[in-house]
């Protein structure tokens, strides 16, 4: 595949940029596993998950070479609600080998960024491609497309920093970058790069969200059904067991009443165990994953939680994706009035630069970070963060493994990131198997951070070799 030439919007070359790298092989596979207890939001409960693994090798114009690796939840019910579970796996699937064969007849030496910001256009047409043969009744979305090719995007990263022998986010600024931040955002970013934005030694920790699924017990007498395994089975006892300080609780949007009493719910049994720690700093995030039919909807849901639980609603820090994540057909749903109370953050409907301007139009005033979303398309959608003064997170795709790693790479890399929710460990631990020796500080959390030692290697840290 031949460069094209992009004429929208002048770039600034670097005076001196390091050559780029060539792919020289790029293979997927997948992986399945089962939840050791549902995950239920957004109306829907998950209990299993498939991953897509990716491998890939590239070269330097001189010879070197370097091999990659990444890994992400599929996430098709977050990514692709439309259809049914079944149907929108097999899509996401078959996109996937598309996406790497693409990827994989890239010829170009160049930079991952500039990789992701030529390929992604034929990405969204081979989406369009597999949903005409697979004859679906909806069509894949911009948002399952970006999840789907979003490990391939993270190995040519992780790839491309190894073969250079630093860190991949050390490895995205104007020493390694043919063009300013304007050919991949607009011209506000006029001669600025991604060194400005990504800081080049991991934070030394970064708080973890605990999540609570709406489905998940609080308390002893709330279990139905035990796993039986050697893990908490409710948030009462979560809490001691991982130090949590943060929680990320998951509402309906649906039912007003039961919103507010199932946060009050929360407060009483994490007040109870924080107590018995001695523990009093601790933080709320609520998510109704774009369930609120209105903005409305989640203004009294404010009014009533400050009425029957002050202190519950005193400790949230931040309210995640209340409305539908089509915005354009949402225009009335601003957000300014709620957005006076806490940050409100866009997440489903983040996919681009064009989504985050429309978000900041409507009111919104933070983002949700994810690994799901690419590590090009994460990195710019923070340096856009930071330069509009907006509220940052990473959140989850109950990312385990690799995929855990690289959230955490990101959370601990991107200043004023607030924190990171991690929920595989509550889900699937069974897919962080030969990684918590590795990164322990990662992947047994005793005290509600997430410890980075070790993430300053080269590249990503997405390679278990």
């Amino acid at each position: 595949m031949k460069r094209r030439t992009f004429l929208a919007m002048p770039a600034i070359l670097s005076a001196a940029p390091a050559a780029g790298a060539r792919i020289d092989d790029l293979q997927i596979g997948f992986t399945d596993f089962r939840y050791r207890a549902p995950y239920k939001f957004g109306g829907r409960e998950v209990d299993k998950v498939t991953m897509l693994n990716v491998r890939c090798r590239v070269s330097s114009r001189d010879g070197k070479s370097a091999e990659g690796a990444a890994a992400m939840s599929m996430g098709n019910v977050w990514a692709f609600p439309a259809l049914p579970y079944d149907t929108t796996l097999a899509a996401m699937k078959t996109l996937a080998e598309r996406i790497a064969r693409i990827t994989r007849d890239y010829r170009d030496y160049a930079h991952p960024l500039d990789v992701n910001h030529e390929l992604e256009p034929e990405y969204l047409k081979a989406a369009a491609a597999v949903s005409r043969e697979s004859n679906l009744e909806a069509p894949i979305p911009k948002l399952c497309t970006i999840v789907t090719y979003s490990p391939i995007d993270a190995a040519l990263h992780d790839a491309f920093g190894r073969l250079h022998g630093r860190n991949s986010f050390s490895v995205c600024g104007r020493d390694f970058v043919r063009y300013d931040l304007t050919h991949y955002l607009n011209g506000e970013f006029r001669g600025e790069y991604l060194d400005q934005y990504v800081a080049r030694r991991a934070a030394p920790r970064v708080r973890m969200y605990h999540s609570v699924g709406a489905s998940d017990a609080l308390e002893a007498s709330e279990v139905k059904k035990p796993v039986g395994d050697v893990l908490p089975e409710t948030l009462e006892d979560w809490i001691p067991y991982s130090g949590v300080t943060a929680i990320k609780i998951k509402l309906n949007g649906a039912d007003l009443d039961w919103d507010v009493d199932r946060v009050a719910g929360i407060d009483r049994v994490t007040s109870r165990a924080q107590a018995k720690r001695g523990f009093r700093d601790w933080i709320y995030s609520l998510d109704f994953n774009e369930r609120c039919p209105n903005v409305q909807y989640l203004l009294d849901f404010e009014r009533l939680l400050k009425g029957k639980a002050p202190e519950a609603f005193a400790r949230v820090q931040y309210i995640e994706q209340p409305t539908a994540r089509d915005l354009a057909a949402n225009r009335r749903n601003t957000m300014f009035e709620a957005a006076k109370l806490r940050p409100v953050v866009i997440d489903e409907s983040l996919t681009g630069l064009d989504t985050l301007l429309m978000a900041r139009e409507m009111g919104y005033t933070g983002v949700a970070l994810k690994a799901c979303k690419g590590q090009s398309g994460t990195l710019l959608m923070a340096a856009a963060a930071q330069k509009y003064n907006m509220f940052r997170c990473v959140q989850d795709l109950t990312c385990p493994g690799a995929a855990l790693v690289h959230s955490v790479g990101i959370a601990a890399h991107i200043p004023g990131t607030s924190a990171l929710e991690a929920n595989a460990r509550e889900y699937v631990p069974s897919a962080n198997a030969g990684w918590e020796k590795r990164f322990p500080g990662i992947f047994n959390v005793r005290d509600g951070w997430l410890h980075t030692d070790g993430l300053d290697a080269p590249g990503l840290c997405t390679s278990q070799s």
